[in-house]
């Protein structure tokens, strides 16, 4: 790249060299992808800068992700690619270039950003990557998030190369299994490969002629060193068989994760999420609680079904058991949460196990909630504390598997895990790093409120220390051809006057994968299903729409004709309702073409303890009366009744309306899932999981939540269309519903996060995956680091 911005800097040197003038005039040190992209399409479409559109200064521009302007020179972060991070700095007097190092580059913008001056020269730098060295990558982008199905292709042909190593090594791997004191697979008496071939092909010999279980085929099967575990049903059993024999003649990836997709590995299972309000009721729309507790809510449903389908085909007659660790609350502000147990509704024995956080000094229990910006001081005790209760709720027996939520959770879950000895999985459903401009530059100025440092090295420590990450997109991963990805934001990035990393995670690491939710089919289904409908909800629903319910409300639909506009979410920044209330405001045409009904938050600033909620709640209550939308606008609180809510989708169905995910950043969008289910045509923003879930035009509609003239000139469109032909909103409507039932279904989720947590604990067992050395260093990361920054915490926050 070097050589080639050379030769345009000597080709094109004049137009360039307006083009970097023009940039520093913006008089900003630090400049982002969508400033350095609109500053040049502006300066392309002048006459002098015309000749550069057709030269590769183009595609470096439209790749640069951030530039730092340091006088005389301006430095590029270029991402040529998904996860392929180039660097250069360009003298723009001289017109010259050179590639700089990650480390030379975040060095410049430590500097420009926390005034540090050139004498002082040593920082903290993490590197990681000499731990990885040897260990298996993905090369091509189009792979990432599809980490299980690369490891096993590598792995699986190394398995047996190695001298006979790789048999030994799953022969053992079929003698650990056991269950409460059962035995599972094999029994004492194989003691080699060949004794395992040859009863094996004796076991398929016994089961010729047998289509059913029976105590005596049971019985032939443990004479030849066969434990419970292959299968049930004598079919089964012989398919199990076989695919282990083919694996031991020749091994391949398909039938590898075919056989390890139904060891009995997986009895019980731990998910932990302390932070916010977890609870089945009266929750949501409580400070830091939102569509987490759904995602798990339904998650542990659905694992629940798959656990006691895939036991009973295993042959075991064991029930499962699913524990989700959050945190006891004793002033629950109406909820559940000052409970220690609660059974999980729609469940046979999963349950919510709360455990307390305690002073850090006396170890009195905290009583009040506090914002997941705080928590950090508590955790480290809270995991010794949730695990020594835990492993009282399973009788004394560890978990299988360990599943970590957000930022605190993944750290909780790294801490178990490691000292259980078990698989942990992390799912961050949100990281904010990403949310937030520049936010580790200009850590310091978040550390009142947000306490970035600290999150941010949990995020480093928790991701390195998981043996698997599960997202519900690609782009959670690795973005997109234009902005980066949440995971690969960590990739390199400083901490000024703290710490830089200069390898930190790897997007390509077979660690990811993509396992997207869905939404719950007994709640979300299509408003045309009208068997399923319960009639006095809906009639519940019109009088909380059009008339006086026992809800807070605000406004009064004058026109209830009109087809409905409907958003619900959290009433923070980045949900950005407000902002949705301002660009309807703002388009006279939309507001005589339809009504706007938001659900979320409270109505009364003094009813909200978070700060966040209140600045929202305030600006939209200034918009209801700078635009007078007391006749076209609904505001009604937060809906915690999750079969309300559902049928308030349908009832926004019923009038030809339309759901808006306005928010400037969506990790998912759970509730454009639910709103598509419901066959409600879905406007949603491009930034974030939406722009997979939706395809544009089809299934819904992909809106920019920077553009709101825009956004809304797109909703005008679609409701003008639908006004003059029908069938434009049955076609949107009936794309979304195919769109959720192929792509995103609990059923799907489950039984491939089960596969998933046997294949990565299978490598985990034969091969290096523990990363013991990464482990170590991170553990010196973490005392040195992490436990201050905690502390730190405890001193500017009183509880």
């Amino acid at each position: 790249m070097i050589q080639t911005l050379d030769d345009l800097l000597h080709s094109h040197r004049e137009p360039i060299y307006l083009l970097f003038r023009r940039l520093k005039a913006l008089d900003r040190q630090f400049l982002l992808w969508s400033d350095l992209v609109h500053e040049y399409e502006q300066f392309a479409n002048t006459e002098v800068g015309a000749p550069l559109r057709d030269t590769k200064m183009t595609s470096i521009m439209r790749h640069s992700q951030e530039a730092v302007v340091n006088e005389p020179f301006i430095c590029f972060a270029v991402r040529a690619r998904v996860g392929r991070w180039k660097y250069v700095q360009v003298n723009t007097e001289e017109m010259h270039s050179r590639e700089l190092s990650v480390t030379e580059f975040l060095d410049i913008r430590e500097r420009i950003a926390a005034g540090i001056p050139q004498g002082e020269r040593y920082v903290l730098e993490v590197d990681l990557s000499p731990f990885e060295r040897g260990f298996p990558k993905l090369k091509d982008p189009r792979n990432i998030g599809r980490g299980v199905e690369f490891l096993n292709r590598h792995l699986s042909g190394r398995l047996f190369m190695d001298g006979g190593r790789g048999q030994k090594l799953l022969f053992d791997f079929l003698q650990v299994h056991q269950v409460g004191g059962q035995q599972l697979m094999l029994n004492g008496t194989l003691r080699d490969l060949d004794e395992l071939r040859e009863a094996l092909e004796n076991a398929l010999a016994v089961l010729e002629g047998h289509d059913d279980e029976s105590a005596e085929l049971s019985r032939a099967l443990r004479r030849l060193g066969f434990e419970p575990g292959w299968g049930r049903a004598p079919t089964r059993i012989r398919e199990t068989m076989e695919l282990l024999l083919d694996i031991l003649e020749a091994p391949s990836p398909g039938n590898l994760e075919r056989f390890l997709a139904r060891m009995p590995m997986i009895f019980s299972i731990a998910i932990i999420s302390p932070h916010g309000y977890f609870g089945q009721s009266n929750v949501l729309g409580k400070p830091d609680t939102g569509g987490q507790v759904v995602y798990i809510l339904d998650q542990v449903r659905a694992l629940e079904r798959e656990m006691r389908e895939s036991i009973h085909e295993q042959g075991l007659d064991i029930e499962p058991q699913i524990v989700v660790l959050s945190r006891l609350i004793p002033e629950a502000d109406g909820t559940t949460c000052d409970q220690r147990v609660e059974p999980i509704l729609g469940t046979e024995h999963a349950r919510i196990l709360r455990v307390p956080f305690r002073d850090y000094h006396s170890g009195e229990v905290i009583p009040q909630w506090i914002s997941r910006f705080e928590v950090w001081p508590y955790l480290e005790r809270y995991a010794v504390d949730a695990e020594h209760e835990l492993l009282a709720e399973l009788g004394g027996a560890r978990p299988d598997f360990i599943i970590g939520n957000y930022s605190d959770g993944n750290l909780v879950a790294s801490l178990m895990a490691h000292r259980l000895g078990v698989t942990q999985c992390n799912i961050a459903h949100a990281l904010e790093k990403t949310k937030y401009l520049l936010s580790d530059l200009h850590w310091q100025h978040h550390e009142a409120e947000h306490h970035f440092a600290a999150q941010y090295t949990a995020d480093l420590m928790a991701m390195n220390t998981a043996d698997f990450i599960i997202t519900s997109t690609y782009q959670e991963i690795a973005g997109t051809a234009e902005s980066i990805g949440q995971y690969e934001s960590y990739s390199s990035f400083s901490l000024p006057r703290l710490y830089r990393v200069v390898s930190g995670i790897d997007c390509f690491d077979p660690k990811f994968n993509i396992v997207s939710p869905g939404a719950d089919p007994r709640v979300f289904f299509p408003y045309f299903k009208q068997s399923h409908r319960l009639e006095e909800l809906r009639q519940e629903i019109e009088t909380m729409v059009y008339g006086s319910p026992e809800c807070a409300y605000r406004g009064l639909l004058s026109n209830q004709d009109k087809p409905l506009l409907f958003s619900m979410s959290r009433l923070d920044r980045i949900k950005n309702m407000a902002g949705l209330v301002e660009w309807y405001a703002q388009n006279s045409k939309l507001r005589e073409a339809v009504n706007l009904v938001i659900v979320g938050g409270r109505l009364r600033t003094e009813e909200s303890n978070d700060g966040d909620e209140r600045e929202q709640i305030e600006r939209t209550h200034w918009l209801f009366d700078e635009y007078d939308l007391e006749g076209d606008v609904r505001w009604i609180e937060m809906q915690t009744d999750k079969t309300k809510v559902g049928e308030l989708y349908r009832f926004v169905a019923d009038q030809r309306g339309a759901f808006v995910q306005p928010a400037l950043f969506e990790a998912f969008g759970l509730t454009v899932i639910e709103a598509m289910s419901s066959g409600l045509p879905t406007f949603a923003t491009r930034y974030g999981g939406p722009l997979e879930i939706i395809q544009d035009g089809k299934s819904g509609f992909q809106i920019d939540p920077t553009q709101g003239r825009d956004a809304t000139q797109k909703m005008l469109d679609f409701f003008q269309a639908c006004e003059k032909e029908p069938g434009v909103w049955d076609a949107i409507s009936k794309g979304g519903i195919q769109r959720v039932e192929e792509r995103y279904n609990w059923d799907l989720y489950a039984s491939t996060l089960l596969k998933l947590s046997r294949i990565y604990g299978f490598w985990r067992y034969i091969s290096s995956l523990e990363r013991d050395e990464t482990r170590r260093y991170l553990e010196m990361f973490y005392g040195l680091l992490l436990r201050p920054l905690s502390k730190r915490v405890l001193e500017k926050h009183d509880h």
